[in-house]
């Protein structure tokens, strides 16, 4: 895998947050044995035109050569790739997908993206999950009274996987009590809480939102979010919350307005059907779920009183009192979609600028679980909740072959399929190609979520660390899903909702899992180049795979196995490696004057730190 490299690193590229008409100073690193080159630049795509700048030689350095070209940004997202002609007059193109003799798309093109950038600490986040109802419970909670709608449970209860349980079972959690436990997201090592929704509903997970005028009382109501955010903020944790622009609930106070009276305004929130439509329940909802009504984004009314402007719910929790630090937007790709009409950039764009107003350090990440990439060009969603680029490649890789996959996670028939190292390795490139850099580092790289099975539940023996290893320290933010970390289990999304196992730290079952969580964070904290530094592959095989995270500053090697290992690589690859030293892991480094090998005896992950890049300085 010795092959020229570029990356959306800033060793790479000279910054990341352009205006338009700004030149950006790109580089290109050749390995010395690549072969001598006729011409070396880029070839940009300014408003869908090809222009192509042939780039400097800057100079040698430990055994790579060092290319310069200037770009000018001319579109919001601005697409180019290099191309090297050889002497002999082949073309080798080198895109994000990597190094190709046959021209490669424009969809998989490096890019330089103009618009807002997302906020400084988003990359360098560490983000836990919480389900309000299933994380913690204070002793305010004994004293609130249920809705009819809701079936008591006690927290040694076990989740009911079966309607109308699985979406009324109530265990009380509360806000408060997520308040007394954020030490234990400090001892994780976390600084990013992630709330799933807090407006009140009919159903334990609160998706079906009934108003968002309030927080819900079962929670605590809004002095409880008031209470948790400042006391998260004291201890250096930011909270998102979890809003739902695709649909409300059927009991939401517009839906009721609406359906009451042809005549109200909210009725143009909603897509109701002329008499006799085909479809039963009188009005278009989320996949056919009567609970769930669609939004209708033409509505002018709606945009006012949900996503435009200070009044809007989304401004009002970013303000005092509460000041939340960003939202997490369930189901955006389906959001203002349906039939003929798309209006989900002018929803996803006008809930950015709104919260660019209210406050500009705040984050923006869209729930897309497929393909995602189109989406998410930089023009609002700062990040992406999606399966494709991390989830759905680490399982296929790490779970027992043939494991069941239900819920979300959205695996073709429910199955997993079983890939090698080579095969999680070319869908993990394939995916993240379409983003541009500074997307995939506020993406979010996770084993699992509220939707998904446990990834523990049928993961290969020794893998859980692997997996987490690989989630600090690829490109995008690591995500805990409250419980993985005791090593919850649960085969589909629903039943991954446990309550937390409070108590169970020092069990001898648990404490390993949590230790190894620590560690792992621990380990993404202390090198900050997992957060922000460029990333090349070394070697990849069927059960291990290698790439080195790194900057200016320094460099961490990774290896990640699934069974005993050994990967090697030319030694020019990794300059230096004699001086590394191990930070995380069992494995072991040996290096020569020709080669690297990386090796383990068992499934696992280890890194190595190693000093900086030596680059030429920019001019």
């Amino acid at each position: 895998m010795l092959a020229p490299h570029h990356d959306g690193s800033p060793l790479h590229v000279s910054h990341d947050a352009p205006a338009l008409g700004d030149e950006v100073r790109v580089r290109l690193r050749v390995p010395r044995g690549f072969g001598a080159l006729d011409w070396v630049g880029t070839r940009s795509n300014p408003n869908r035109e090809p222009h192509f700048s042939r780039a400097t030689l800057l100079g040698e350095v430990d055994g790579w050569q060092w290319w310069e070209a200037s770009v000018e940004v001319e579109n919001p997202v601005h697409h180019y790739r290099w191309l090297l002609v050889g002497a002999d007059g082949r073309q080798h193109w080198l895109s994000q997908l990597g190094m190709s003799e046959i021209e490669p798309r424009d969809d998989d093109d490096f890019r330089l993206v103009a618009h807002d950038p997302a906020p400084e600490w988003a990359a360098s986040s560490v983000m836990y999950q919480v389900f309000p109802d299933r994380f913690a419970r204070s002793a305010a909670a004994d004293d609130r009274e249920l809705p009819e709608w809701a079936i008591p449970a006690a927290w040694s209860d076990p989740v009911d996987p079966l309607p109308p349980g699985r979406s009324q079972q109530v265990y009380g959690g509360d806000l408060d009590g997520v308040r007394e436990r954020l030490d234990h997201l400090v001892a994780l090592g976390v600084d990013l809480l992630y709330l799933t929704p807090v407006f009140s509903g009919q159903s334990n997970h609160r998706y079906d939102a009934a108003n968002f005028d309030a927080v819900d009382d079962l929670l605590g109501g809004d002095d409880a979010l008031v209470r948790l955010v400042a006391a998260a903020h004291a201890r250096g944790i930011r909270v998102i919350g979890d809003l739902t622009s695709n649909h409300s609930g059927q009991a939401h106070d517009w839906f009721r307005a609406a359906s009451a009276d042809p005549a109200a305004p909210e009725r143009d929130f909603y897509y109701f059907h002329a008499p006799g439509h085909e479809r039963g329940h009188g009005y278009e909802s989320w996949l056919g779920v009567p609970s769930l009504p669609k939004f209708n984004w033409r509505s002018l009314e709606l945009r006012r009183r949900f996503i435009e402007g200070p009044d809007s719910v989304v401004a009002k929790y970013l303000r005092a009192p509460f000041h939340l630090d960003g939202w997490r937007i369930d189901v955006a790709n389906m959001t203002g979609r349906l039939g003929g009409e798309d209006l989900n950039a002018e929803v996803r764009r006008t809930i950015r600028r709104t919260m660019l107003d209210v406050n500009p350090d705040t984050i923006l990440l869209g729930e897309s679980t497929n393909d995602a990439a189109g989406d998410f060009q930089g023009d609002a969603w700062h990040g992406a909740m999606t399966y494709t680029p991390f989830t759905r490649p680490v399982w296929s890789w790490l779970q027992e072959p043939g494991a069941p996959a239900g819920g979300g996670i959205g695996f073709a028939l429910g199955r997993v399929p079983t890939y090698t190292g080579r095969d999680f390795h070319a869908a993990h490139t394939r995916f993240t190609a379409g983003f541009p850099w500074r997307t995939r580092l506020a993406t979010m790289n996770a084993l699992d979520t509220h939707d998904t099975p446990r990834f523990a539940t049928s993961a290969r023996p020794g893998t859980v660390p692997a997996a987490f290893g690989l989630a600090v320290s690829l490109p995008g933010i690591p995500v805990i899903w409250s419980g993985d970390e005791f090593g919850l289990t649960a085969v589909d999304g629903e039943a991954s909702r446990t309550p937390m196992p409070w108590g169970s730290e020092a069990d001898a079952a648990v404490a390993p899992t949590l230790e190894a969580y620590r560690s792992l964070v621990a380990l993404r904290r202390s090198h900050p180049v997992l957060a922000t530094g460029g990333i090349r592959w070394l070697a990849v095989t069927d059960d291990a795979v290698a790439f080195v995270r790194e900057s200016a500053g320094s460099r961490v090697v990774v290896l990640a196995a699934r069974a005993a290992a050994s990967v090697a690589f030319e030694a020019a690859a990794l300059p230096g490696a004699d001086a590394a030293a191990r930070v995380s892991g069992e494995g072991l480094l040996e290096a020569s004057d020709s080669s690297v090998t990386l090796s383990v005896d068992g499934p696992g992950f280890t890194a190595w730190a190693l000093g900086g890049v030596r680059v030429p300085s920019y001019r």
